[in-house]
């Protein structure tokens, strides 16, 4: 009984609450479709929810780092659509091997996204309008390359795509291989590096986290390279899905990641989110889209619906969590930073004594 309460405690605590309405609230959508529709409830059919956003997850990790450090990046779908594009172009034009060309896309994607966090930063400007310029430059490059969809046509591109990875009575593609592998990278430096601790530190209260000593430059253009690094590893695992480069593609995956990451719990002011929540975040997006298939009555606009409603619900939960831990005055973790960053500032000793918590590290500074 004692070990159920403190369970029960953990679940209910503002660290760890997000992120259990997320896991909860996934498992009631699928449980829902499997009451609802015949065949739904299959372990294919769950796997082709990572297989059809194995992606998007990608972007997704990219993104929520980007988030924790109180940042965002709107550039990440465009980047994915001029990842497409080139490598369509050096396989299809330049007959150069699949791996040549990942290397080349993912450091120009680094690249692209460094210089990003660098202009941020630097120069103080404004995160949403340095990403939107980057969008609009991501995608008009895109056009200036070619504004026709190239079709693939190298077999070992096909042979990748092909590939399929049985697990049980269902199967897997390489793209799913790929995301996870990302996502374990993800989660460990996330959790267990000194630059995962910098990026909740720098997100919960940059000025702080510059007092404290903490490389506030690296981490900030550390986190942006790391987006770009995602996107366009998130565009070559897309190009091995439709085997085509087009300059359309990627259309609003940048909403869609934020909005993962919000529903996985991180929140948009920064210092707050578990990389594992972007998981459950792009599986609460990937169910409702297989419900509006299964149903074959609804437009697929009513995804759009239900995901602005769930965001609303999700911003408005971790508002509501935020003032009921300010209101018991207990400070935040590693899942949920309580404080806003001026109110942190000023109370500063208590966040560096529940560092352990949070992620980072103050005997580094």
């Amino acid at each position: 009984m004692r070990r159920f309460f403190s369970a029960w405690a953990h679940i209910v605590d503002p660290r760890t609450l997000p992120i259990a309405v997320t896991i909860l609230l996934f498992c009631a959508l699928f449980g829902f479709g499997s009451v609802m529709y015949t065949g739904f409830f299959s372990w294919q059919v769950l796997l082709d929810l990572l297989v059809d956003n194995a992606f998007l997850l990608i972007v997704a990790i990219g993104m929520t780092f980007v988030i924790v450090s109180g940042g965002i990046d709107l550039s990440v779908g465009s980047v994915v659509a001029l990842t497409t594009i080139v490598e369509a172009v050096l396989s299809e034009r330049f007959h150069l091997s699949v791996w040549v060309i990942v290397p080349i896309v993912l450091l120009m994607g680094t690249v692209f996204g460094a210089v990003q966090g660098a202009l941020i930063h630097f120069f103080r400007l404004q995160a949403f309008i340095v990403t939107l310029a980057g969008m609009f430059f991501a995608r008009g490059l895109c056009f200036l390359i070619t504004t026709q969809s190239i079709t693939i046509t190298d077999p070992t591109f096909h042979a990748i795509s092909a590939f399929r990875l049985d697990i049980g009575i269902g199967s897997v593609t390489a793209n799913v291989l790929i995301a996870f592998v990302a996502l374990l990278a993800a989660i460990f430096v996330a959790h267990f590096t000194r630059f995962g601790r910098n990026v909740y530190a720098v997100g919960g209260n940059a000025r702080s986290a510059l007092l404290m000593g903490l490389p506030v430059a690296h981490t900030r253009i550390g986190v942006y390279a790391l987006s770009g690094f995602c996107s366009a590893l998130g565009g070559a695992v897309f190009t091995f899905y439709v085997l085509s480069g087009y300059g359309l593609q990627g259309q609003g995956m940048e909403l869609d990641a934020i909005a993962a990451t919000v529903i996985g719990g991180t929140l948009l002011t920064g210092g707050v989110g578990y990389v594992v929540g972007s998981l459950f975040g792009v599986g609460i997006l990937g169910t409702i889209q297989t419900l509006i298939t299964f149903d074959g009555t609804l437009s697929s606009w009513w995804t759009r619906i239900v995901i602005g409603a769930l965001l609303c619900a999700f911003c408005l939960l971790q508002r509501l969590i935020e003032r009921h831990a300010k209101s018991v005055r207990r400070p935040g973790g590693t899942g949920a930073v309580v404080t806003s960053g001026r109110e942190r500032g000023q109370t500063e000793p208590s966040s560096a004594s529940d560092s352990h918590a949070i992620g980072r590290a103050p005997e580094q500074a």
